[in-house]
This record gives structure tokens, C-alpha cells and sequence, in this order.
């Protein structure tokens, strides 16, 4: 049975990823975005786009909505520690208006998309939704707020919630007509995208920060998830909480690849020799993160079935060559 769905901040990276999952399974999407980090050529064929702010959803969202998909938030952890006012504005402030309109047209389902960043430095790993969670920066903080705030809209007025915590997600998607949906932040943070940077010429080594950790290899170990595993979690989520129910699944792979794993695999995948230097331990980082994601196998029928390192780099890099060669041939980036 097809349904029709607001997707917020849905020409970014997981937010359009989600839309062409959406559309491919035959529902109705209409994208809303201020374009202010997404791209306009990222909102799949087929899906009617808005351009504009969370804060003003009340514009556009009615009664003919089903649900709503929320990706739209400022994302990264270094500016968030430099411009928290922003992040508060953006990730709190904007989910409240939205949770308003919501409230306001009779919009009663809800899947957010949430963060590990919630949890701060882990006391255990692999890290369960009941673990402390303790942010370490303005950004997990935030996401955290809205967490509580979507709590206390189920429990007041019947919203059916799900918040979809995700570890790591890397690799890209080809849509049903061909077009590939990566991922392109700028500045660039994640790891995966940095290093095919080396691989493409773009930069001349990746920095290893830290190789003391109390780890196999003595780097950082990270759980990543296939951003299109990461979409099914989104649909599977859209039927899997009651009214009155906030439900919080992470999302991971339930096992970890450290920085130097990350390396050799994209080494192995671009036959690139990908210099390395030496950088100290960033504060904050933890030896490390990964998700217990058995809640959200359990609840939403959920299991990841690209789990594979090699598959979700070689997917990252044909997208990471794609671009590069159209920004080469002047087609843009």
C-alpha cells in the first residue's frame, strides 16, 4: 500500500538516499530542503521538491501526509563546538517548529534521524539503547534534546516516533534510473570519502590520528553501516511504533573495522598505495564505537546485508570517480 511522506533535508546524503528507497517502493515523496549543505541534483527523479526551512513546515505540511522523514540538521561535530548557537537553532529550534506543524495537520508518524553521538564515550561496547548517554559535543547534545522533545510529543499527544541512532554510514546508491547518491560534505570529516581523496589525487596522505589506542592494530575502531541498508531501516521504521510510543533503535553492523582496516581496504579497492602521517589523538575520540543494533532486529525486522568493508568502499568510490570525472569535464560537482 502506497503513502505519502515528507522527507526533510532529503537532497542530502541519507535524506535523498531514503527518498529514491521511498519512491522505488512505489510511495509518494515530496523533499523539503533549504539546500544550505544538500544539492539540488541529489532529490530523486520523481519526487516533488520544496525548497525552504524546517522552521516554516507549517507552510506546506497538511493532512495528506502519512508520515514524516527528518534529516534536515547541521551535522558536523568541529563546527558544532565553534558555533553551538547554530546547532540549537537549527537541530532544536527547527524540530520543534516542525513538531508543531505537525501536531497542527494531524501528522502523527515520525522517524528521526538521530545519532551515536548521543552516547558520548561508551562505557560499554558493543553499546545498547539503554546505555548512559553523555554527549561530548554541542552536536550529539542537540540531537539527544530532540530526542527527549519527540519523547514527551508521544507521550502528550500520541505521536508514533522512531529515532534511528546510526554509527558510521558510508558507501552510495545507484537509484532505480541510474543516477548515484553519495556522499559530499564540505569540509569533508568522514573518513571513508577522505581517503578516496588520497586515492583521487585530491589530497597526498591521510592522517592517522593516533596509533596508541587499546585496539588490535592501535588505531580507532568504527562500526559502519551501507547508507542503503541504513535506507531500509528508514522504511521498515515508517509501521514499527504504536501512538504514544518513542521507540530508539541504533543502527550498525554490530562489529567494528579500525582506521588502518579502513585504509588498506580502500588500498585494496583503488590499487592506490595511500600514504599515511602520523597525527596525534583528536580529544574525545574513543578507542571504541559499536553499535548493539539487536533492538532494531527484533522490532523492525531489520538486518544489514551489505555489511561487507569492501562492498561499501568499492560503492563509495565508483561515486567518488563519478563526480570526479563531471567536475573534470565541467559538468559540476
Amino acid at each position: 500500500m502506497s503513502g505519502t511522506y515528507l522527507v526533510t533535508g532529503g537532497a542530502g546524503y541519507v535524506g535523498s538516499v531514503v527518498a529514491a528507497h521511498l519512491l522505488e517502493a512505489g510511495h509518494r515523496v515530496t523533499v523539503l530542503d533549504d539546500l544550505s549543505t544538500g544539492f539540488r541534483e541529489g532529490v530523486p527523479e520523481g519526487a516533488e521538491f520544496i525548497e525552504g526551512r524546517i522552521q516554516d513546515a507549517a507552510r506546506w505540511l497538511d493532512g495528506s501526509y502519512d508520515a514524516v522523514l527528518h534529516f534536515a540538521a547541521s551535522s558536523q561535530v568541529g563546527e558544532s563546538v565553534i558555533r553551538p548557537e547554530k546547532y540549537w537553532n537549527n537541530n532544536v529550534g527547527g524540530t520543534m517548529a516542525l513538531l508543531d506543524a505537525m501536531r497542527e495537520a494531524g501528522v502523527r508518524t515520525l522517524v528521526f534521524s538521530s545519532t551515536a553521538a548521543t552516547y558520548g564515550e561508551p562505557e560499554e561496547v558493543p553499546i545498547p539503547e539503554d546505555a548512559l548517554t553523555a554527549p561530548t559535543n554541542p552536536y550529539g547534545a542537540t540531537k539527544l534534546a530532540v530526542d527527549h522533545m519527540i519523547a514527551n510529543e508521544c507521550a502528550a499527544h500520541g505521536l508514533a516516533a522512531v529515532s534511528l541512532r546510526y554509527f558510521n554510514v558510508a558507501g552510495a546508491y545507484r537509484s532505480a534510473n541510474g543516477t548515484v547518491l553519495g556522499e559530499r560534505h564540505d569540509p569533508e570529516s568522514h573518513l571513508i570519502p577522505l581517503v578516496l581523496q588520497v586515492a583521487l589525487g585530491q589530497r597526498e596522505a591521510i592522517s592517522v590520528y593516533g596509533d596508541d589506542y587499546p585496539t588490535p592494530d592501535g588505531t580507532c575502531v568504527r562500526d559502519y553501516i551501507h547508507v542503503a541498508d541504513l535506507a531500509e531501516a528508514h522504511l521498515l521504521a515508517l509501521g514499527a511504533a504504536e501512538a504514544g510510543e518513542h521507540l530508539v533503535c541504533n543502527l550498525g553492523n554490530g562489529s567494528g573495522f579500525s582506521v588502518r582496516e579502513v585504509i588498506r581496504t580502500v588500498r585494496e579497492v583503488t590499487g592506490h598505495p595511500i600514504p599515511e602521517t602520523a597525527a596525534p589523538r583528536r580529544g574525545g575520540d574513543p578507542a571504541f564505537l559499536v553499535a548493539s543494533a539487536e533492538r532494531a532486529k527484533r522490532r523492525l525486522g531489520w538486518r544489514p546485508s551489505r555489511a561487507e568493508l569492501k562492498d561499501i568502499v568499492a560503492d563509495a568510490w565508483a561515486f567518488a570517480r563519478e563526480r570526479a570525472a563531471r567536475s573534470e569535464s565541467g559538468g559540476g560537482s
